[in-house]
């Protein structure tokens, strides 16, 4: 399964994609909202599933990636992980996904993802 991992701070997502493939997942990481709106548009059939920052070093965030990403893949389970912008996920959040408050242990990240996909309707 193909996880799309949107993280602009370079150690985080490298521990992050680590964990993930440690676990089975491949995954394609990118660094801004930007990207993960270009990857989404030219590969979207190809995820499985969608872990994103919130605040991105970009002029688009992880509220918009995912629901970007729901426009194009409407059941694609979304994990959103955040320092500070937790409390606005009730509000900005797409609907069945999951926030991770950083720092986080890397397992939650893992089950988190793997809890949505179990769940996600068949396509």
């Amino acid at each position: 399964m193909l996880i799309l991992l949107t993280e602009d701070e370079a150690l985080v997502s490298v521990s992050v994609q680590d964990a993930l493939e440690d676990a089975g997942f491949s995954v394609r990481p990118v660094m801004s909202g930007e990207e993960a709106i270009a990857m989404l548009d030219a590969e979207h059939a190809d995820f499985s599933g969608l872990i994103t920052d919130i605040r991105l070093d970009s002029e688009v965030d992880g509220w918009e990636v995912a629901r970007h990403a729901r426009e194009l893949i409407p059941d694609v389970p979304v994990v959103y992980m955040s320092g500070d912008s937790a409390h606005e996920h009730t509000s900005k959040g797409v609907p069945q996904s999951v926030m991770l408050q950083k720092p986080f242990a890397f397992a939650q990240v893992i089950t988190a993802i793997s809890t949505l996909l179990n769940s996600a309707t068949p396509q």
